[in-house]
């Protein structure tokens, strides 16, 4: 019971704002580490562990975010790690980093949308069945004009099972993706493609391992996570605040 207990609470969404990445320390395959060993335990993949700002805490980067553990693996803690000398939310540095290399492993399988005169990007964790997920894509031509170039992402909403799945993995697997999903969010059935292999599986795995819990979610170009619908002349007029003070 105990067990089932804190593989739930692994569900909840991690809170989001920003700042530095710690460095990253994989564990070899060949050692089996307390603090992995105990997290396969509760169903919980370890990629990566390295040291906390806290003394005898590690980070744990996993499939489900980020956490924290005792080095002997006998105390997991979920939250968020605030650095209140220097105003900097430790976690969400941690997530940043994250999302930043997930997104970059995989952009060769987005769908993408180009802004002609681009000045950024943005990764946007979509579903087709979503309401503000369709009026985002409505919107399309404001982020396109605005130089933002829209790069989807799949995560049905339903989890990796049902028609919505199925749906993603066929929009993917068009001979024109792109078409296929202004088509699909515009409500018209979704073709069904024969021996389709699209990454959708992939794609919600990585959202959940960032910390999303629901659509749309935008992914800045330096990891930050804008959970959410947003307006082309909001975000664009953050985007570009966001340059000017890097």
């Amino acid at each position: 019971m105990k067990k089932l207990f804190l593989a739930a609470a692994l569900a909840c969404s991690f809170s989001t704002l920003a700042t530095s990445e710690p460095e990253l320390v994989v564990p070899s395959p060949m050692v089996a580490d307390p603090i992995t060993e105990q997290f396969s335990n509760l169903g919980v993949i370890v990629k990566s562990i390295s040291d906390s700002p806290i003394a005898n805490l590690k980070t744990v980067i996993t499939d489900k975010g980020v956490l924290y553990a005792s080095a002997d693996g006998k105390y997991l803690i979920q939250g968020t790690v605030i650095d209140l000398e220097n105003r900097e939310n430790i976690t969400e540095g941690a997530l940043s980093g994250l999302r930043k290399k997930g997104v970059a492993d995989y952009q060769e399988s987005t769908i993408v949308y180009k802004a002609e005169n681009e000045k950024h990007q943005i990764t946007v964790f979509t579903d087709i069945t979503c309401g503000y997920c369709r009026k985002l894509h409505r919107e399309l031509d404001d982020y396109l004009a605005a130089g933002i170039t829209v790069k989807y992402m799949a995560f049905p909403r339903g989890g990796l099972r049902g028609s919505g799945y199925e749906d993603l993995r066929n929009v993917w697997c068009a001979k024109d993706a792109a078409q296929a999903m202004t088509d699909a969010k515009a409500g018209q059935a979704v073709a069904k493609v024969e021996n389709c292999n699209a990454p959708v599986a992939e794609h919600y795995e990585l959202g959940q391992s960032f910390g999303i819990t629901g659509t749309p979610a935008i992914i800045l170009e330096d990891g930050t996570l804008i959970p959410g619908y947003q307006p082309a002349a909001s975000l664009s007029k953050a985007l570009d605040e966001k340059s000017k003070k890097s």
